[in-house]
């Protein structure tokens, strides 16, 4: 880990406008809740962020670092960035319960087991707690033999050493002739695509089973839509599938752009499955105004292997918002676009104008000026001009990067961090405590 990212620095955005002097645990949310961990960002590289937030987790009390990374897991769907709070957590909240609590509850995946363990000894090999593993033993029972099959994988850390490791105790006679398989590494191998296929299997023929028998994730669905396409799989099968969206609660909103580009004769449907995540939570009040920053810096990509980028990840945010909306994009100018949802609301939002600077300040200050109950402002916060306070009576600025500083906190404005369709559930309950409160 590096112990030099803390150096003063002034209270600048990248792009020089003032930002906002934040706590270690407001600078920890931001820097957690739009991270894919180890991707390079715009302004940072990975490897700072993820040192950062190494770092500022151990200056937090042990409860704020457990609960951030169950809201990351839960709520905003990440992976990653949660097991780097865990690891943190195991120094700061050494010997308490609540260890073993919060590694229980934020692994919810097999690999991720494993993948724990990779990152509690990236900087070399040391002994568990009996915290940590009672917490991964107690993690390790929440899974089937499918799902342990499924991610008993070939790397530095197995299934089987984090079994031998933390000593768990089956509950029965079958979970434990499935543990020996796993300490054996005799586990059947799972029915999914990628073991049909590299069996040889016909890939037509293996989708089409898989869908029939309802057994392809929806996340697998999405990204092999291109794949189902090429091998002529049942249209009907497919579009029953990604209406159905079962499992859709894990997935991102930008999963569903993505899997549009890569599959274009299936994007009715996916635009139909998106538009649904509006209709799940309560319909905005009152006119919104959606501001969206489609500044040059929102065109860096979410991660090395994609091809979305932050701006994807703010268009399909804005797409999906509630009710009587107005939406417009800033960057060197304020240029408003038609309100339309889903995809035809992303390509409206990336095409509306040149992706130059962020004169975030001039756009509130034009926006301002406009009647309007709700402002939200999806961004990565690093604007080039001083940000004015919002005249909106509910005003949120929404961050979707991991940049260090940002200026959209203070008395008039909400802060959310995050690209999951969850900051609009945040948006939800804040106005009806306010509610409540008056």
């Amino acid at each position: 880990m590096r112990f030099n990212i803390f150096a003063k620095r002034p209270d600048v955005t990248f792009e020089g406008a003032p930002a906002v002097i934040l706590t270690a645990e407001q600078q920890l949310r931001r820097s957690v809740l739009s991270c894919l961990l180890w991707e390079d960002e715009f302004y940072e590289d990975g490897l700072a962020i993820a040192d950062r937030i190494a770092a500022l987790a151990g200056t937090v009390a042990p409860r704020v670092t457990a609960d951030l990374a169950i809201e990351a897991r839960e709520i905003f769907k990440l992976r990653h960035a949660p097991l780097m709070l865990l690891v943190a957590l195991t120094r700061t909240g050494s010997g308490t319960p609540l260890v073993a609590q919060t590694i229980e509850r934020v692994i919810q995946r097999a690999d991720e087991l494993t993948e724990f363990l990779a990152l509690y000894w990236r900087h070399g090999r040391k002994p568990l707690s009996k915290q940590m593993k009672k917490g991964l033993a107690a993690a390790f029972g929440k899974f089937d033999a499918y799902q342990l099959a499924k991610y008993d994988r070939d790397g530095p850390v197995k299934l089987r050493d984090v079994l031998f490791l933390v000593h768990a105790k089956p509950k029965d006679e079958a979970q434990a002739a499935l543990w020996k398989q796993v300490a054996d590494r005799s586990l059947a191998a799972p029915d999914t695509w990628e073991v049909a296929l590299s069996g040889g299997a016909n890939k037509r023929e293996t989708f089409q089973r898989l869908l029939a028998e309802k057994k392809l994730g929806y996340l697998a669905l999405l990204r092999n839509l291109r794949n189902m396409d090429q091998a002529g799989v049942d249209e009907a099968l497919v579009k029953e599938a990604i209406l159905a969206r079962r499992g859709a609660e894990r997935v991102l909103p930008f999963r569903y752009v993505a899997a549009a580009r890569a599959a274009p004769r299936f994007e009715p449907w996916l635009d139909q499955a998106l538009a649904e995540t509006v209709l799940e939570g309560a319909i905005f009040d009152g006119r919104t105004i959606i501001l969206v920053d489609v500044s040059g810096s929102m065109d860096a990509r979410l991660s090395a292997r994609s091809d979305l980028t932050r701006m994807d990840a703010a268009a399909a945010l804005a797409s999906i918002v509630p009710g009587d909306v107005r939406v417009f994009t800033f960057s060197n100018g304020v240029v408003e676009v038609p309100p339309r949802r889903g995809m035809a609301g992303v390509d409206a939002v990336i095409r509306s104008q040149a992706h130059g600077g962020t004169e975030l300040g001039k756009a509130i200050h034009k926006i301002n000026a406009l009647p309007h109950d709700r402002l939200i402002v999806v961004t990565d916060e690093q604007s080039a001009d001083r940000v004015p306070a919002p005249k909106a009576a509910k005003a949120y600025m929404i961050n979707v990067a991991s940049a260090r500083n940002g200026v959209g906190y203070g008395e008039r404005w909400v802060h959310l961090d995050g690209f999951s369709e969850a900051v609009l559930g945040f948006v939800r309950e804040h106005e009806r405590l306010t509610a409540e409160a008056r």
